[in-house]
This record gives structure tokens, sequence and C-alpha cells, in this order.
């Protein structure tokens, strides 16, 4: 597997060892060893559970300043859609739109546009019939990465079609280079995020062999600097694009409420989104056709990145939606968003490459877990006594960290010692009340 940087990292100063995180990774990808988390980057998906559950902010994710603009002559904005439910008092989407240019941006190309264009080209490769069903989104990196490790025989399943993040920067730039004249390096694309996945996804892009997209700055970051310029109503510009179909991609079931099927299943949260994907492993949804997998609770409104509540955002995505209804969708087709480069299925969970070797320390792993508690309590630093049974046979943990077998083995010690004792010779043994002194 190549060598990935993510966007999700770890403070070493502020963590305090605390297990929260291990218990809520999906890949299991955190270990706590020696009073420090550690993530296996292996196994990493980005997907941000770990900064939610942090309470010493240990994990956090990053992503450009917005000083990088700096570097560029013409600046481009990707807002995605989830940033317009982010605040309390904005009714016009193009209010924040102008905004962004207020905040030094020389243009601004909606994601939410790009992804009504991606809805109709999704729905026209379903209507081929060339997919394998049921097909599964491909819009969220979390959730596509997933797969990719946990479960390779539904790679084929997803839709291999490019994010409207990457196509709104595509086009965004082919935009800028005929209106400017500028070349590419003098034109900065930057996305503004609401999640890590996204933001690790610009630098390491899936389905495509190269990215469009310059930078990334969070959502949380550019909120505080944009509240200024939304009182602002000077030289406002109709500057939003986007009809019902594409804002409303930033809620769960937004993507599959453009399609035309019916037998859909639209999961949220990355820990329902797993018990999805095994249901479809086994075969056991047969009779769906679609299935929209978000992996942040709610949709890209829960993403770890956004400043409001997912609920109060998700409702106001849905109002701002329902004001922008009658716009007509994009006419325009386009035959390159496809993808061009495969998913390859990354199998960081083999016990070892060769098939022998993993199957003997499998068995090893196997009888090692049937002498742990089964109590998946974390004290260990693994965030199961499988994981723990399976650390121990990679030779990164011991069977005395479980505090249980510690704990068996201090107590064993123990009679051992009384035993010891009573064997003593009488020079040895401790004096009684009442001996000669």
């Amino acid at each position: 597997m190549k060598n990935v940087i993510h966007s999700v990292t770890l403070d070493r100063d502020k963590c305090k060892g605390c297990t929260n995180c291990i218990k809520t990774c999906p890949t299991q990808a955190i270990r706590v060893q020696k009073g420090k988390a550690k993530i296996i980057k292996e196994r990493c998906i980005d997907c941000g559970e770990c900064i939610r559950v942090c309470p010493y902010h240990a994990k956090k994710a990053v992503t450009d300043p917005l000083s990088m603009m700096e570097q560029f002559q013409y600046n481009i904005a990707l807002p995605a859609p989830t940033l317009y439910g982010q605040f309390s008092q904005l009714t016009d989407i193009n209010v924040l739109l102008n905004a962004l240019v207020k905040l030094g941006f020389d243009h601004v190309f909606e994601v939410a546009y790009a992804a009504q264009i991606i809805t109709n080209e999704t729905q026209k490769l379903i209507e081929s019939g060339e997919l394998e069903t049921p097909v599964i989104n491909s819009a969220c990196p979390a959730v596509v990465k997933l797969i990719s490790v946990r479960f390779p025989n539904l790679i084929n399943n997803i839709v291999p079609i490019i994010s409207p993040m990457d196509l709104a920067a595509k086009m965004a730039r082919e935009q800028a280079r005929e209106k400017t004249g500028l070349a590419d390096d003098e034109i900065g694309v930057f996305f503004i995020t609401p999640c890590a996945a996204k933001a690790t996804c610009t630098k390491h892009p899936i389905g495509m062999s190269g990215s469009y997209i310059d930078g990334v700055f969070s959502i949380s970051d550019i909120y505080l600097k944009l509240l200024p310029y939304l009182n602002d109503k000077s030289e406002m510009k109709t500057l939003s694009k986007a009809g019902l179909r594409g804002v409303s991609w930033a809620n769960s079931g937004g993507e599959v409420g453009g399609l035309r099927t019916e037998n859909y299943i639209a999961v949220d949260g990355i820990h329902n989104v797993i018990k999805v994907l095994e249901e479809l492993e086994n075969d056991k949804l047969g009779d769906i056709d679609f299935v929209e997998a978000l992996a942040c609770t709610g949709g890209c409104v829960g993403g770890p990145l956004n400043v409001e509540n997912n609920f109060v955002a998700k409702t106001r995505i849905k109002k701002l939606a329902a004001g922008v209804k009658d716009n007509p969708p994009p006419a325009e087709e386009r035959d390159d968003v496809l993808w061009d480069a495969p998913i390859p299925y990354n199998p960081v969970m083999n016990l070892d490459p060769d098939i022998v070797v993993a199957m003997q320390k499998m068995q090893q792993m196997s009888e090692i877990y049937d002498t742990l508690p089964h109590l998946d309590c974390g004290s260990c630093g693994s965030p199961s006594c499988r994981t723990l049974a399976e650390d121990i046979v990679r030779g990164f943990a011991r069977e005395s960290d479980c505090i249980f077998k510690l704990r068996e083995k201090v107590a064993s010690l123990a009679h051992e010692m009384v035993e010891l004792e009573e064997l003593a010779p009488p020079s040895m043994q401790p004096k009684n009340e009442g001996e000669l002194q």
C-alpha cells in the first residue's frame, strides 16, 4: 500500500491515554501504548470518529491555512453545500457566496451544482445496466476507504464516478483558464470541507490519477472569518446556480433523492454503514438497488469540521433547498466523470502475505483469544480482546497487557510465595510470639 498522508493526526502532548478513541474507531486503527494513543496509518480511513470523542482534543484534522491563497493570482472557493447550514440567519445562499468573494476569493463555484451533474450521470450509468447491484455511492471517501480495507467483495459495487468536489474543481479550473488566460499553477482552487476524509482525498484522490484541488480549508476555520461579511448586502451578485437536488446532498438521503429509484437505503453514521455493508456482503439485501452510505451522522452536516449541530444544520439545509427548488437542473452533460484509476483492495487486516503463515497465525490468535476474558474493556490499549490477541501474534503486545490476565499472574505468584515461605528451613521462617528471642 502506498504511503498516504492522513488529515487525521495525533497531538501526543495533549493525549492522556484515556482509550475513548480505540472504542469508536471503525477499522481498529488506534492503540494506546505507554500512556499515549497511536494511529495505525494503514488502517485509518479519516472518518474523524476519534476527533469527535477525544475529550482532550488530541485528535485533529490538518487542513491548509487561508494564507495559502497568496501563492496564486486567481483563487476559487468550492463551498460544500454543508457550509450553507452553518449560519442561523442565512435565508439566501447568494449572501454567503458573496461573502466568500468579499473574504478574498476571486470566484465561487458551488459543489452543489456539480452534485446535480453527478446525479444525472449516475442515473444514466444505473440505467445502462453496466453496474453490479446493489450500487453503492462513491461520494463519501471514508466509506470508499472502508470498503477497500474491510469489504473487498463490494469494491465492484461502488459507482465508478468522481465526487462532486472533484468535478467542481475540474469545471472551475477549466472556466478560470478560459476567463483569465492564466496557467494552472497561477490558479488556486480551494475546497471548503466539513470532514477530514475529504481533506485527505484532495491530496490522495479516490478513483483519479491526480487532483484538481490545490488546498482545503475547514468549515470551522473559515466560519468566523465569514461572519462580518454576511451582514454586508452591498454589491450583491447572483452567484448561486445550484437547485434543490444539489443543495440537498448535504443531508443523508439527499443524493438518492435525486435518483429515479425506489428500492434504496440511505444510511449514515460509520457504524451503521458497517452493519449495512455486512448485510450486503452476506447477500441479505438482494431487493435493494442503490445504497447511499455516508460516514457522518446525518450526512455531511455531521462532519467533525463543522460548527453547527448536525440536526440544526440539517433543518436549515432543507429550508434553503426548498427555497431554490425552482432552479432548473443543469442541462450540461459530462463524459469525463468516470474514474481513471481503480480502487485497490488494501488487505491491511491480513496477518501475513503468505497464506500458510497467515493461517498459522490465525490459529495462534484464536488460541490466545480463548484464554482472554472476552470483556473488550480496552484497558490493555487494544480495542477488544480479539485485537489484543492479534497484536500479541504480530508482536506488538504481550498477554500480560490484559489487566485480568496480569491479576491472575500476580495472584499465582503470591500463592507460590506463600508456598515457598512454608517450605523454608526453620532458620529462615518468621518468628512467632512467645518464641525464644
